[in-house]
């Protein structure tokens, strides 16, 4: 059996910036802030490079070097508990295989499971999958 903790993907970071929709904006928030305070929410590497990315370059006003290095510290590194290994890499490959996802979303998958999460949070794969036990929520789904 999973634990209680859940793996949140970096759309989901993202909309938490994203004041084009405020509902979405306001899930999001609300995400990060409970995976934050009960210490249940985990993220990768891999979220971690491309919120970086995403945050310098496509939010509406871009994130400033000193804003990112704050977030980075304070949200990002605390919640980070997966890095790149050998096994995760050949897990990712394996998920990909199995159930055709792009490599990026296989190796997020694989994150979430090396983690022992028992929910990824994500926009980006299909709502109430499960994935050798993770369950793939969309939080913004009706």
């Amino acid at each position: 059996m999973k634990g209680n903790k859940f793996f949140l993907d970096t759309n989901i970071l993202i909309y938490g910036f994203d004041n084009r929709n405020h509902l979405k904006q306001k899930h999001a928030q609300q995400l990060l802030e409970d995976g934050l305070e009960e210490n249940k929410a985990i993220i990768s590497y891999q979220v971690i490079q491309e919120f970086l990315h995403v945050s310098s370059r496509k939010f509406a006003v871009p994130m400033s070097i000193e804003e990112q290095k704050l977030f980075l510290t304070t949200v990002l590194l605390p919640l980070c508990q997966v890095y790149p290994t050998g096994e995760l890499y050949k897990t990712a490959i394996d998920l990909k295989d199995r159930y055709q996802f792009s490599f990026y979303d296989s190796l997020i998958v694989a994150a979430a499971l090396e983690a022992d999460c028992h929910i990824l949070y994500t926009e980006d794969l299909q709502h109430n999958q499960k994935i050798l036990g993770l369950k793939i929520v969309n939080p913004f789904a009706t």
